[in-house]
């Protein structure tokens, strides 16, 4: 039930892009685009917009076009709509930045990878922009814009290198062809690199396992990829064909049936993610040796050498054996940070020889095999060095491993790294900032990021600037690593949204946004530059050519107002902790020209996770149902994250009835307060939001009048035996305690408490009409789920559709999947909200 499938959040920005683009355009299959040729060229008549976006079952599973019983109003209907989410799906968002310094000495440059739906292709289109930086006397800061983006055809990952003189470029193949490296200076690839499948598969570029890093002088890169393929029995038309067979044409054939697990949704088809290591003089790449075999490892990062000879790398390890008995299962690892994971240390395999063997402090390995470096803690993740070298600092998510919440507050520890600079197993694990378990108002609710910049440092070496979830805002936090002092840097008198994008020295690079205005770049200066801790930060607006809307979309988000409503709790008397007691948030957007005092139909919006949270950032997905006459109410329910543990902990084992009456306690609150009409409330969530969603419907069968599921979890008890995560199904109904229960076997007590806990418990009162979106190859909530209860509603003669999307996984985020699946909402909502 994790977050997959949450409303996509888009930082949008305008087209007309370019910078001081510090590597040149030449790279290959690197295009630029005209200025005068739009970035997705879609102009369609109404007929041709109903036909290429109004979809239902029928298409998605047999692919046959729109049935032609299609009523001229909902034809119409369709068109219109089209072609204003068309509009919201052209917006940009910036996937990553990075900043350099300039050839000439003054200012830097900052580097934007930006993407883009292409609706044709359904793919999301990449390009690089850039900008020259300079700050001018009058304490303002000016952006130079190269007049032109660049596309990043082919590419999958871009890594700057430390100096920022060097850019690696790697492109993952298809088809078994070698994954291709490339070094690019400022004026020529330098060189070009082919490894082939023989050596690994394709290099992890998705987030979590993901990890590149060069090494200081920038002759070798560190890289996570997955591990070559075992070798297959081979097969003719005689049988088993022993010693195998080099003949294409010969009608043998490798044999496929052998399975092996792989960590789940979206990582099907990944069997075990492995380090490698690339000579970037000789283009030699070998494997790193003595990593335990159960081990998948991910975010690598190079260790500072004292002698100026780096030799050691620090990684992530997942350990895929599980339970007492250490059977090998592997769990679900997207979106789910209860999987015990550590930090370990490794030799490079292309250290230079020493005569002697060499002994690790405290441990006593070969130098060829690694060491455990944070033993006393049951999870460790995203490591980085402080500048110096003399502190390792990595988040923790002890929380959610030791509760089983898949998602949970996160703790911040740091490890003072040996004089010697060798790794060493007994060093000590300082807790910078501890889990929060209940936050006074207005304070500091706790750590809730799961990301680092590659570089987060200010030029103190000691002070760290991330992003963070502050109750329903995302905020930019300075953390002081050895006094572990915690600042929220960002405007605290405003309820926007802000994410850092890349520090520039000790300037930072953010983007601000809200449910109703677009995200804006700001550049961020401290005013007193010997004091981080004390320093006033002042913020400015960069005039930005990424952020560039039709005045439609402008004039239709200017109608719209917002706040964040304290929800207080229903009977908070009842035996409730502290934190679980307090009041919880909800976001409400409606129109600010409401005439007559008549309501707009409601939208009650919830969350998937359910430990995870809607932030006041621009949504195209909240945009386009406002833009279209809805008022929206985003509940974050007790569980959500951002509240303190407290809070969060005390959804386990209540689902299904503490989140359903948070909920309906919202409603009542904006009801009450006469901003929304009890007779036109719809309802929308995805995963556990759809959980919700099919809950509310049926224990309050009256109460709304149209409802949209995304990936629901309908059916605990069938989700146990089919999802990737069915430790969760116990967790969720058992609380804490569901770990202990957890079995691949449950009891027929086990299966009937989880049908109790599950919508589908309610059906018999369900009388809403329902649109169900599927992804036929989600492994989160496997499609059985909704289908399931979709039959079962049509059997009750209940009103639903049900849209199945043949290639998509749990988040329904192919760009054609989400346009169709949000128009169909859209359009669904205004055939019963009138």
């Amino acid at each position: 039930m994790c977050n997959a499938t949450k409303m996509i959040n888009l930082r949008c920005h305008q087209n007309r892009i370019g910078s001081c683009f510090p590597f040149p355009s030449s790279i290959s299959h690197l295009r630029r685009r005209s200025a005068k040729t739009p970035l997705v060229p879609l102009h369609f008549s109404s007929k041709e917009l109903s036909t290429l976006f109004t979809m239902d079952v029928s298409r998605a599973v047999s692919q046959n076009e729109m049935p032609l019983a299609l009523d001229a109003k909902s034809e119409e209907e369709y068109a219109s709509q089209a072609k204003l989410l068309q509009e919201y799906a052209n917006i940009c968002s910036i996937d990553k930045a990075w900043t350099f310094k300039s050839d000439c000495g003054k200012g830097s440059q900052a580097m934007f990878l930006v993407s883009q739906a292409n609706l044709l292709a359904n793919k999301r289109r990449k390009h690089m922009v850039s900008a020259n930086i300079s700050q001018e006397s009058n304490n303002s800061v000016s952006f130079q814009w190269t007049p032109f983006p660049v596309e990043m055809t082919g590419v999958s990952i871009t890594v700057p290198s430390p100096s920022g003189l060097k850019l690696l470029v790697v492109r993952n193949q298809e088809n078994g062809s070698p994954t291709q490296f490339e070094i690019w200076d400022s004026s020529q690839l330098q060189k070009e690199i082919h490894v082939p499948q023989s050596v690994h598969g394709s290099i992890y570029t998705d987030g979590w396992f993901e990890g590149i890093s060069w090494n200081s002088d920038e002759t070798q890169i560190a890289y996570v990829a997955e591990e070559r393929s075992s070798s297959k029995p081979m097969f003719d038309g005689f049988g088993y064909k022993k010693g195998g067979s080099t003949d294409k044409d010969s009608g043998s054939w490798k044999g496929q049936g052998d399975w092996d697990e792989d960590w789940g949704e979206t990582y099907a088809g990944k069997r075990q993610p492995a380090l490698f290591i690339i000579d970037v003089n000789s283009g030699d790449v070998r494997a790193v040796q003595g990593i335990e075999k159960s081990l998948s490892v991910g975010q690598v990062v190079w260790v500072p050498s004292t002698s100026g000879l780096q030799q050691y790398l620090v990684f992530v390890g997942w350990s895929s054996e599980s339970g007492p008995q250490k059977v090998a299962r592997k769990l679900g690892m997207k979106y789910c940070y209860n999987r015990p994971c550590a930090l370990y240390a490794v030799r490079s395999p292309f250290h230079e020889a020493e005569a002697d063997e060499v002994t690790f402090k405290g441990n006593e390995s070969k130098s060829s095999e690694m060491v455990n470096l944070t033993g006393g803690i049951s999870s460790a993740f995203l490591p980085r060095f402080s500048p110096d070298g003399k502190s390792l600092v990595f988040f923790s998510a002890k929380s959610s491993v030791d509760s089983g919440a898949h998602c949970a507050t996160e703790s911040l520890h740091r490890i003072d790294w040996p004089t010697d600079g060798k790794p060493c197993s007994s060093a000590v694990i300082v807790d910078v900032v501890p889990v929060v378990m209940s936050a006074e108002d207005g304070c500091f609710p706790g750590l809730y990021s799961s990301s680092f910049l590659a570089k987060p440092w200010l030029s103190d070496g000691s002070t760290m600037i991330l992003s963070s979830a502050w109750r329903s805002i995302k905020v930019i936090l300075s953390i002081n690593v050895l006094s572990g002092e915690v600042l929220r840097i960002s405007p605290s008198d405003s309820s926007h949204s802000w994410t850092v994008l890349a520090l520039d020295g000790d300037n930072i690079l953010a983007v601000s946004s809200s449910p109703i205005d677009p995200p804006q770049i700001k550049y961020g200066s401290l005013t007193k530059k010997k004091a981080h801790a004390s320093g006033t930060w002042v913020w400015m607006n960069v005039s930005s050519p990424l952020f560039r809307y039709s005045e439609k979309i402008l004039s239709l988000l200017s109608s719209l107002q917002f706040s964040i409503m304290q929800i207080p709790v229903r009977d908070a008397s009842n035996n409730l902790s502290g934190g679980s007691s307090k009041p919880f948030e909800a976001i409400f957007v409606s129109s600010s020209c409401q005439k007559d005092g008549v309501c707009n139909p409601l939208i009650v919006m919830l969350h998937g996770g359910p430990h995870a949270v809607s932030l006041s950032i621009f949504s195209k997905s909240l945009a386009f149902l406002s833009s279209i006459g809805y008022s929206s109410l985003i509940v974050n329910y007790r569980g959500s994250l951002g509240f303190g543990e407290e809070a969060l902990q005390s959804l386990p084992g209540k689902v299904g009835s503490q989140d359903v009456d948070d909920v309906l306690t919202a409603i009542d609150h904006v009801v009450d307060m006469g901003l929304a009409d009890r007779s036109k409330i719809a309802v929308l969530g995805g995963s556990h939001g759809g959980f919700l969603t099919t809950h509310l419907i049926g224990q309050e069968p009256d109460r709304f009048v149209a409802a949209a599921v995304r990936n629901p979890v309908c059916n605990l008890a069938l989700m146990m035996g089919t999802t990737d995560i069915p430790d969760w199904c116990y967790v969720g109904t058992y609380g804490s305690e569901g770990k202990t229960h957890y079995t691949e076997a449950p009891s027929v007590e086990h299966l009937n408490l989880f049908y109790n806990k599950s919508p589908i418990s309610h059906i018999s009162k369900v009388k809403t009409p329902t649109i169900f979106l599927l992804g036929a190859q989600d492994l989160r909530v496997p499609v059985s789920n909704g289908l399931q209860y979709a039959r079962a509603l049509k059997e009750k003669g209940v009103e639903v559709k049900v849209i199945v999307f043949p290639n998509d996984v749990h988040a329904i985020e192919r760009p054609q999947s989400d346009f169709e699946s949000l128009l169909n909402i859209g359009v669904w909502f205004k055939k019963y909200c009138v």
